[in-house]
């Protein structure tokens, strides 16, 4: 594609992204339409940032705002896609790290066996495959913030989806009803991590920057994403997950908070479980692993690693193009602090 005709492409992008997902962003807080307004046409804020960055009494001008996240995601260009699409990331990482098993693959209406790719497929084998196996995740392709994930267990009583009872006709629904997707491995997390709430996968995001001058990478943030009770099965923030800020040299936990309220939580809301102050089991052996890991791939400026610990070392369950900037600077503003430099130096902000 010639480089005019894709910048007016990315400019089209950028115009949609900021109508759908910003001026209609959810407006989880119910802040006012007029201050919805201002903020998004001159800030390019969604209403929920208003709140969650208190831009009442605090000067926007410190924070990064969605419509600068929308821009970053062309840092990686034209390698992006190779992270964006989930089956493809899974791949360039498994001679590197350990991944998740990928069973089984549905797209186009196709179903694909990854253990028998020439064989023809039934979602009945899919079931068998279940009920031997025990458990897996059902995702989609190409989609984020955990938006279609679910949780399929086989046990002795039946099914469970997403830890809810279930009949064999919903998982036969969930198979045939969707399209673009993948069932890959179930990794049970470590048994540290899983007690603050085993009801979800809980993953650390770790987010590597590579500095621009010198090319050489580190590890910039870290949180632990707890689930809930009202996210099951995924730990997401977008979906009202917790956010737990991970100290880069100790590995404890801060206090968390949340994406949805104002509220932070010293102890999990469900589980009673403490967070503040939980050290991460072996945090820096997988810290500074990550890091190794991000040197294999020189040509990625920015990665933000899903990282599941457990009790044989860290999975990467995936890796993300760009990072959501509520669960960075809900501790605090970033536009002129090291995210915002490196935005600054990759031409996203000025």
């Amino acid at each position: 594609m010639p480089p005019l005709i894709r910048r007016l492409v990315r400019q089209l992008k950028l115009v949609y992204l900021w109508i759908t997902r910003i001026l209609f962003a959810r407006n989880q807080f119910r802040v006012p339409l007029p201050i919805r307004l201002w903020y998004a046409v001159f800030g390019g804020f969604v209403g929920d940032q208003y709140v969650l960055y208190n831009l009442r009494s605090r000067n926007a001008g410190q924070y990064l705002s969605e419509f600068d996240w929308y821009r970053s995601r062309w840092i990686n260009e034209p390698f992006d896609p190779m992270l964006n699409n989930k089956i493809v990331c899974n791949e360039t990482l498994a001679p590197h790290t350990r991944v998740p098993q990928i069973y089984y693959i549905r797209n186009r209406g196709r179903l694909v066996s990854y253990h028998a790719p020439e064989s023809h497929n039934e979602f009945d084998d899919v079931l068998e495959f279940l009920r031997i196996r025990g458990a897996a995740f059902l995702k989609p392709i190409g989609s984020g913030k955990g938006k279609g994930v679910h949780r399929i267990d086989a046990v002795r009583s039946g099914w469970l989806v997403d830890a809810r009872p279930a009949p064999e006709g919903k998982v036969r629904d969930l198979l045939s009803n969707m399209d673009g997707w993948f069932l890959s491995e179930a990794i049970e997390q470590h048994p540290d991590v899983a007690a603050i709430f085993p009801e979800t996968t809980n993953t650390a995001r770790i987010i590597t920057l590579r500095d621009p001058e010198t090319g050489i990478p580190e590890v910039f943030f870290a949180v632990l994403r707890i689930g809930a009770a009202s996210t099951i099965p995924v730990d997401n923030g977008s979906r009202g997950g917790l956010v737990a800020r991970i100290d880069l040299d100790t590995g404890a936990l801060s206090e968390a908070r949340s994406l949805w309220s104002t509220d932070s939580h010293t102890h999990h809301p469900d589980s009673g479980k403490q967070i503040k102050g939980t050290i991460l089991p072996e945090w820096s052996k997988t810290r500074d692993a990550v890091v190794d890991l991000t040197h294999k791939f020189p040509y990625l400026q920015i990665i933000a690693w899903d990282i599941l610990l457990t009790d044989s070392g860290f999975c990467v369950i995936e890796a993300n193009t760009s990072t959501g900037v509520n669960i960075i600077q809900i501790w605090g503003g970033q536009r002129n602090g090291t995210l915002g430099n490196f935005f600054r130096a990759h031409g996203v902000i000025t």
